[in-house]
Parts: structure tokens; C-alpha cells; sequence
């Protein structure tokens, strides 16, 4: 058996281990030092805006202080994308709220404008005015921010951006995690750089940022004892694994390049095959970093199913994965209201994610390209 070709492996770029030994060196094995101080200040510059940033150990744990400062409490009401990671939605459980789930646009995939617009106009008319939105840039590709954007000034709702998946992605030349009032990044192993594990919260002001580490380091008051005012969490990144974070960083833009190389071959490897269309962007105002490249398969122009194409290349050792099945189709949010209708469960029904890591071989590829050439659609 040949080696495993994975969905989406770490990837070092050889700077990493320089940061990690400077942390044993200096004894900053904890959840400060110069490592954490020096990743935010490397991402704070990549993202531009004037934002601020605050370094966590999950990006689920950066969603859930971004709705803790907006005041999300038991009863509330949270809008959110359906076709996503679970990551997206459980935050809102944790604070006693109910997500209410929106359909996708069909062409982006990410949170419908017009979906969205109906779920805030009938949640508001049953006296149940939602306190916070979450969009998703799915798979790296930037949601349609103008119009979303727009909705939630027109009913004063703030918009939080799961940007896990979309470090580097831009809309209309505006990177992604620079539009909500709260952003969220991932640096998860399977991203396009990892911290091992790790987050981060992007926040509008200093403020923010200081508040956020505040409840991420279990809301200690400023006093010669331990005193809590607030309910605080155990969130904050460690200095080693910001090291790793501060190496990834300095190859940042030859990973998203990588990312999109992958994504155009997997265009011409599918280019003479009907049945099969690649996920892309619909037009110039959205670059996408590609983070995973996807595709859909038409049940009208083949009988075979994403779940056939899944068990060819599991026959060759390479993984590949099943788009996100949608939160509103999961037994732990069955009871959750849902606004749309079928085009999340569609794509989840007929789409495929294909390995993307950036440190995709030449052999890697002509293992993957034998695998189509030889089947049968």
C-alpha cells in the first residue's frame, strides 16, 4: 500500500522550531510571552484594517467570547449559517441561546442574503429579535459581505465572521475576518497554518482586545488577590504553540498560493468531465485561498455518487471527505428553526472535498490524477 495522501496535513515552513526553542530557552512555557505578543502582532499586520487581535487555544473558543462581549445569554437567539462546521453553531449552545439556521446561496455556498433577511424580518415579528449573526466563508471562499453587511445595519444586528477557514481570502480586495464586528480564525492542524491547535479573536479596538484576554484568562480582577468579578475561561494560546504560529506566518502567502495551485489543478483534471463541476469563485470580486477544493456531481449526467468517488480513492489510500452536512439536518440542533430550503442539503447530498494540503507532492497529484483517469462515470 502506498502512503497515505491526506485531506489537509500540517505543513512546516523549517522557521517554527527557532521560536519553540526560544520559549524553552527563556522558560515562557505558558500562556504569555513574546511568542504570543509577536504572532498577534504578525497577524494584526497581514490582516491591515486597524484591527486588533487577541491569540486563543481554539477558534470555537474565540466564537464564544466574541458572543459573551455581545451579550448572548440564556434565551437568546443567535443567526447562523447551516452549512458549516458544528464549531459554527455550538458556541451558541454554550450560552443557553438557540441557533436559527439559514439556507446557502447555490452559486457561493455561504449564507444567503435573502434567507437571512426573511429569518431577521420573522424573528423579529414573533418578539424574538436575533442578538448576533455568524457567517461562514466556506472552504476558504468569501461570503457575499456587501449585501449580509447591509442586512444587519438595516435591523442593527451585529455580524460575527467565521473566517476558520479563510486566512488570506479577500472580497473586493478587503481580506476576510475584516468585516464583523468580531472575527474568528483557526490555526487548527488541517488549516493553511496551524499552531498545533490554537485561535484567534480579531477584534475593531484595543479595548476589545484587552477584554478578551481578560475572560480568556479566567477573569482575574485587578486586585493583590485572587478575585473574580466575571466569569472567566481558560482560553489563552501558549507560547509554544505561538511559536510554531510565528513561523507558519512568514509563509503565509506562499501557502495560499499553494492552496489555489491545488485548486486549478483539480479545474483541468476535471476540466472534459461533465458530471463534475469545481468549486471557484463566481467572479473577480471574490479570491479565495482555496483552503479545501471541492466539487459537486451531477445525479442527472451520472449515476454515481460523491460517496462512489469517496470509496476510489479510499482504495488508493487518499483521503478525501463529504461536504459539511448541514447543522439544521443534525440531531443535536433537530429542534433549531431553519429558514431556506434544500440548497445546503444538496450540496451536502452531491459534493466531495479533495486533498488540498499545500505540501501536495507531484507524485501525490499523479496518484490523484490516475484515480479519475480511470474512472468510470
Amino acid at each position: 500500500m502506498e502512503s497515505k495522501i491526506w485531506l489537509s496535513s500540517p505543513h512546516m515552513g523549517g522557521h517554527e522550531m527557532q521560536y519553540i526553542q526560544e520559549a524553552f530557552d527563556q522558560n515562557w512555557v505558558a500562556p504569555l510571552g513574546k511568542n504570543v505578543d509577536e504572532f498577534e502582532i504578525a497577524i494584526e499586520t497581514f490582516l491591515g484594517e486597524s484591527n486588533r487581535v487577541a491569540a486563543l487555544s481554539s477558534g470555537t473558543a474565540a466564537l464564544h467570547l466574541a458572543l459573551v462581549q455581545l451579550g448572548v445569554g440564556y434565551g437568546d437567539e443567535v443567526v447562523c449559517q447551516s452549512f458549516t462546521f458544528s464549531a459554527s453553531a455550538n458556541p451558541i449552545k454554550y450560552l443557553g441561546a438557540t441557533p436559527v439556521f439559514v439556507d446557502s446561496d447555490p452559486d457561493n455556498w455561504n449564507m444567503s442574503p435573502d434567507y437571512l433577511e426573511a429569518a431577521l424580518v420573522d424573528r423579529i415579528a414573533k418578539g424574538k429579535k436575533p442578538k448576533a449573526v455568524i457567517v461562514v466563508h466556506l472552504y476558504g471562499m468569501p461570503a457575499r459581505m456587501d449585501e449580509i453587511l447591509s442586512i444587519c445595519e438595516k435591523y442593527n444586528i451585529p455580524l460575527v465572521e467565521d473566517s476558520a477557514e479563510a486566512l488570506g481570502s479577500t472580497y473586493k480586495g478587503r481580506k476576510c475576518g475584516t468585516f464583523g464586528e468580531f472575527a474568528v480564525l483557526s490555526f487548527n492542524g488541517n488549516k493553511i497554518i496551524t499552531t498545533s491547535g490554537g485561535g484567534a479573536l480579531v477584534c475593531k479596538t484595543e479595548e476589545e482586545k484587552v477584554k478578551t484576554i481578560f475572560l480568556s484568562t479566567q477573569a482575574r480582577d485587578p486586585a493583590p488577590y485572587y478575585q473574580h468579578s466575571e466569569v472567566g475561561y481558560n482560553y489563552r494560546l501558549s507560547n509554544i504553540c505561538a511559536g510554531i504560529g510565528r513561523g507558519q506566518m512568514q509563509i503565509l502567502p506562499e501557502r495560499i498560493l499553494q492552496r489555489r495551485a491545488n485548486h486549478d489543478f483539480y479545474e483541468n483534471l476535471f476540466r472534459d468531465t461533465e458530471a463534475v463541476t469545481v468549486f471557484t469563485e463566481a467572479n473577480e470580486d471574490y479570491y479565495s485561498n482555496h483552503w479545501l477544493s471541492s466539487i459537486t456531481i451531477d445525479g442527472s449526467l451520472t449515476s454515481k455518487t460523491n460517496y462512489d468517488m469517496m470509496a476510489a480513492f479510499a482504495a488508493q489510500n487518499i483521503e478525501t471527505r463529504p461536504l459539511w452536512k448541514p447543522m439544521h439536518l443534525q440531531p443535536v440542533f433537530k429542534d433549531c428553526p431553519y429558514y431556506g430550503e434544500t440548497v445546503a442539503e444538496d450540496l451536502f447530498n452531491r459534493g466531495l472535498c479533495l486533498p488540498s494540503g499545500s505540501n501536495l507532492t507531484n507524485d501525490d497529484k499523479k496518484r490523484i490524477n490516475d484515480v479519475i483517469s480511470n474512472y468510470q462515470f
